[in-house]
């Protein structure tokens, strides 16, 4: 069977600047003219903007990578969101008179989120002409790039997708996949964390942060033709969970929150890797001559995820936020240890974006062989999951 190689990058707000780092270890692995190895690309959150800008630039793998470095490397957070103190204070105030006075039906005033994303608007429109993800598709360097958004009227997972014409969409329990031209709007609509950044209206809804009810995020790359995945995970499961301590403190406002979005983040993906393990694990169990009965395939993955705690490393550089943001963070204990979680998401500033860059590469360039035995390999096995059932 034809290898598709399918890429996958998760959401995480900051921490997404890891994928670029794994991203550039992967290009310095393959030669230095190579077009991207990843037929199918899927991005989710902020890992939608780093899935666009390597489907733009198909054709050559490290100008994408370049263009994504130069794009992490030098972030500060105003490129992200308003920091300034008139912007960062009245959109907060507004979120809150919005609680306050919602019961008054005063509507306009739920039209707003914590903070104001409209720069990073204005830096997708100047930086990523997605115009050229249709090139990189006529030029048969790419077959389809997914882009997932949650609908908050519909409650379903919303997979759009721009892709070669034999592609076609999908309906199941709670997630769709729609065929359109990716646009800024699906970039700013899947990265929208919830409470945070501001809803984005596409056609007839309103969508959020594509993690949110994103139940099988391996599927979309499955429904788009790829026959084994890559995926860059911030999910930390090869490192030792903390002893379980007795504690007397309540948990803060920014624990919570830290521990809900991981939850959204990265929940998800582990569940649905466990689930896409088990199913290859019982089709090595059938017998090959009667695999053919069955729609089930086995799917080969590989998945790279940081060798350290991202919340120490963001504990690190928390003190690098604008004052404004540190004043709002630190009212909900975001600047304490035990918040730095909630940080890490907006820490949208170069020492930290370094850091997950430089982890990224390091982790990526320790699993050389392994990256090279799976981007080499010709053929995929006894073909795992089923693409009418996922």
């Amino acid at each position: 069977m034809q290898k598709k190689t399918g890429l996958i990058l998760c959401g995480g707000g900051a921490r997404a600047a890891y994928q670029v780092g794994v991203l550039k270890a992967i290009a310095n692995i393959l030669p230095r003219t190579a077009a991207s190895p990843f037929a199918v690309v899927c991005g989710t959150s902020a890992g939608a903007i780093n899935a666009a800008a390597l489907a733009m630039n198909a054709g050559n793998l490290r100008g994408a990578v370049k263009q994504l470095l130069s794009f992490w490397k030098d972030f500060r957070a105003e490129n992200i969101y308003r920091s300034d103190p008139i912007g960062a204070f009245s959109n907060s105030a507004l979120w809150l008179a919005g609680l306050l006075l919602g019961f008054m039906g005063i509507d306009r005033l739920n039209h707003v989120s914590l903070l104001d994303n409209s720069p990073l608007k204005r830096l997708l429109r100047e930086t990523l002409p997605l115009e050229r993800i249709q090139e990189s598709l006529d030029g048969g360097f790419l077959h389809a790039l997914g882009i997932t958004a949650s609908g908050y009227t519909s409650e379903q997972s919303v997979t759009f997708f721009q892709s070669r014409k034999d592609v076609q969409g999908w309906k199941r329990a709670q997630r769709i996949g729609l065929s359109t031209k990716i646009e800024i709007d699906h970039l700013l609509a899947s990265s929208a964390i919830p409470f945070l950044f501001p809803a984005v209206r596409i056609n007839r809804e309103y969508f959020g942060d594509g993690s949110m009810r994103q139940n099988a995020p391996i599927s979309s790359a499955l429904h788009l033709g790829a026959n084994r995945v890559l995926i860059i995970s911030m999910g930390q499961s090869n490192l030792q969970p903390p002893e379980r301590t007795r504690v007397t403190n309540h948990p803060s406002l920014a624990q919570i929150a830290g521990h809900t979005l991981n939850s959204i983040f990265l929940d998800s993906m582990d569940v649905d890797l466990e689930r896409l393990r088990r199913i290859n694990h019982t089709v090595s169990l059938v017998h090959e001559e009667k695999r053919t009965d069955t729609t089930l395939r086995h799917i080969d993955v590989l998945v790279i995820e940081p060798s350290k705690n991202v919340d120490i490393i963001a504990k690190r550089h928390v003190n690098n936020l604008p004052w404004s943001i540190r004043f709002m963070l630190r009212g909900v204990g975001a600047m304490s240890s035990s918040g730095a979680n909630l940080a890490s998401y907006l820490l949208f500033e170069k020492g930290f974006c370094r850091a997950l860059i430089d982890l990224g590469y390091q982790d990526a360039m320790k699993r050389r062989e392994e990256i090279i035995a799976f981007l080499s390999s010709e053929s995929v096995g006894p073909d795992a999951i089923d693409p009418n059932g996922r």
